[in-house]
C-alpha cells in the first residue's frame, strides 16, 4: 500500500471524499506528525461503532440457538468457523483489497477506473460465492462429519449451513459493496447499515427460529434466513448509493465486462490477505474436530466459549483498519521508525482490550457461558476452556492488530508464518492429546492457549527484530 492509498479518507458526517489537495495533505500530515493514540482512536471510532453491532449479532445468535438446545449449539459450532471464513474473506481479504484499489484510483483522479474496479470486485464475489456454495452444499455432511458432528448436532449444522450457503452471494455482495463504499470515502454508511441490520436481526431471528402467530418456526434454519434477509436489505441500500448520478463511484458508469489489469489490481492484494483467515479458520476447524471426539456436550461447550474469540475479531478489525492507513502513510513517507511506533501503540491498545475481556472471562466464565446455556455439562466444559485460554487473549489481540499493521507496511510473510505456526501447533498438539496421551479436554485447551501465544509472539518478535526495516 502506497502513500496515496491512505490519503483518500472519510470526511466525517457528510461521507464525502477528501480529494482536494489541501484536505488530503492535512490528513496525511496528521498521520505523519499528530500524536499517535488520538489519531488512532479518531480513525478507528466509526469502524468500531459499526462492528460493535456485528459483535452483538454474533453473541445473540448463540443465545437464541442456546434456547433451542445443546444439539443446536453443537451444530452451530460446526458451521461457525466456515461461516466466519466466508465473512472474513469477503469483508477483510477481498473487501480490504477492494477498498484500497478503489481509493487508489480516486486518489489518482481515475474516477472511471474506480467504477470499473467496483464492477471487477463484484465479479470476484460471484466466483468466490459460487465456490463456497458448491463446496458446502455438496460436501457439507462430510465436512461437518469430519469435524466431529454426529446425530442431532450434525442435522442442526446442515439445517443452518444449507440455508446460509445457499445465499452465499448475498453475503459476498453485501461485504464487497461495503468495501466499495468505504473506498469511495464513506465510512459512515456501512457502519449505520451494520447497526440498523443488527437491530432488525434482533427481532427477526427469534421470530423465524421459534415462530409466532401466522409465522411458522423454522428452528435452527431460521437464524440463517434472518442473516440473509438483513444482509440483502443492506446490499440494496448500498447499490442505491452507488447508483447516484453524482457519486464518485457509479456501478453503471461503464459497460459491465472483465478488465484483467483492474482484476489483478484487486487480486494481487486480496488473495494473500485472504490466506490469513483461511489458515486461522482452519485452526478453529481443527480444534473443533478434536473437541468433537470428547462428545456433543464438549462440542457445545467449546462452541459457546470459542464464540467469544470471534467477538474479539471485530474489535481488532475496527482498530486494524486505522492501523493499516497510519502505517502505510508513514512507511510511504520514509518514516519507518514512526510506523513501527504506530504498530506498537495500536497493538498495545488492542491487546489491552482483548486481554481484559479474556482475563475477566477466565476468572468468571459464567458471565459469558451463562448467557447461552444452563446445561451443567456444557457449562463445565466451556468454563474450563475460558479458565485456560482466556488469559491468552491478549496475545490473540496483539497478533490481529499487528497483522493489520503489517498490511500497511506491505510485509505479510511473518503474519502468515504466525498463522501457520498456530495451525501446526493445533494439529500436532491436538493429535497428541486425543490419540496418543488421551488427555482430558483441558489438555487440548492448553494446546489452544499455546497456539495463541505463538501467534501473537511471532509477529511481535519479527517486528521487534526489524522485519519491516530490513
Amino acid at each position: 500500500m502506497k502513500l496515496h492509498n491512505a490519503t483518500v479518507l472519510p470526511t466525517g458526517g457528510q461521507g464525502g471524499l477528501a480529494t482536494e489537495p489541501n484536505m488530503a495533505q492535512t490528513r496525511v500530515q496528521q498521520m505523519l506528525h499528530a500524536p499517535l493514540l488520538p489519531t488512532l482512536f479518531r480513525l478507528a471510532t466509526p469502524n468500531v461503532m459499526g462492528l460493535f453491532a456485528m459483535t452483538i449479532v454474533i453473541g445473540y445468535d448463540g443465545y437464541i440457538l442456546g434456547l433451542v438446545g445443546a444439539d443446536a449449539l453443537a451444530g452451530i459450532a460446526l458451521v461457525f468457523p466456515l461461516s466466519m471464513l466466508m465473512l472474513q474473506m469477503s469483508a477483510g481479504g477481498i473487501g480490504g483489497a477492494t477498498t484500497a484499489a478503489v481509493a487508489r484510483a480516486l486518489g489518482a483522479g481515475r474516477g472511471d477506473d474506480a467504477s470499473r474496479l467496483a464492477q471487477q470486485a463484484l465479479f470476484i464475489s460471484v466466483a468466490l460465492a459460487a465456490l463456497f456454495m458448491l463446496a458446502m452444499l455438496g460436501f457439507g455432511r462430510s465436512i461437518f462429519g469430519g469435524m466431529g458432528g454426529r446425530g442431532a448436532a450434525l442435522d442442526a449444522a446442515l439445517a443452518y449451513s444449507n440455508v446460509l450457503f445457499s445465499g452465499a452471494l448475498i453475503i459476498w455482495f453485501t461485504n464487497v459493496l461495503a468495501a466499495v463504499v468505504r473506498g469511495a470515502g464513506n465510512m459512515l454508511l456501512p457502519s449505520l447499515l451494520l447497526l440498523g441490520t443488527a437491530l432488525l436481526h434482533l427481532v427477526l431471528c427469534p421470530l423465524l427460529v421459534f415462530g409466532w402467530g401466522p409465522v411458522p418456526g423454522l428452528g435452527v434454519a431460521g437464524a440463517a434466513v434472518s442473516t440473509l434477509v438483513v444482509n440483502a436489505l443492506s446490499a440494496v441500500v448500498m447499490v442505491a448509493w452507488l447508483l447516484r448520478r453524482d457519486g464518485a463511484v457509479h456501478l453503471q458508469r461503464s459497460p459491465w465486462r472483465l478488465h484483467l489489469p483492474l482484476l489483478r489490481d484487486i487480486l494481487r492484494v486480496g488473495l494473500p490477505a485472504s490466506m490469513s483467515p483461511v489458515i486461522s479458520n482452519a485452526s478453529i476447524a481443527v480444534a473443533t474436530a478434536f473437541v468433537g471426539s470428547y462428545g456433543t456436550a464438549a462440542l457445545a461447550g467449546y462452541g459457546v466459549a470459542a464464540r467469544l474469540e470471534y467477538i474479539l475479531v471485530p474489535i481488532a478489525f475496527g482498530f486494524g483498519t486505522a492501523l493499516t492507513a497510519m502505517v502505510a502513510t508513514n512507511m510511504g513517507a520514509g518514516q519507518s521508525a514512526r510506523a513501527v511506533r504506530v504498530a506498537w501503540a495500536g497493538g498495545a491498545v488492542v491487546a489491552a482490550i482483548t486481554g481484559a475481556i479474556g482475563l475477566v472471562t477466565a476468572i468468571a466464565p459464567s458471565l459469558w457461558m451463562g448467557l447461552f446455556t444452563t446445561d451443567a455439562e456444557v457449562l463445565a466444559v466451556g468454563s474450563t476452556y475460558l479458565n485456560i485460554v482466556g488469559g491468552c487473549y491478549a496475545f490473540f489481540g496483539l497478533g490481529l492488530a499487528l497483522f493489520f499493521a503489517s498490511q500497511g507496511a506491505g510485509r505479510m510473510f511473518w503474519p502468515l508464518a504466525g498463522s501457520m505456526g498456530r495451525l501446526i501447533i493445533l494439529v500436532v498438539g491436538g493429535w497428541l492429546c486425543v490419540h496418543v496421551f488421551k488427555t482430558p479436554a483441558s489438555g487440548l485447551f492448553a494446546v489452544v492457549a499455546l497456539s495463541l501465544v505463538v501467534y501473537g509472539s511471532t509477529l511481535a518478535i519479527a517486528i521487534r527484530l526489524g522485519s519491516w526495516t530490513r
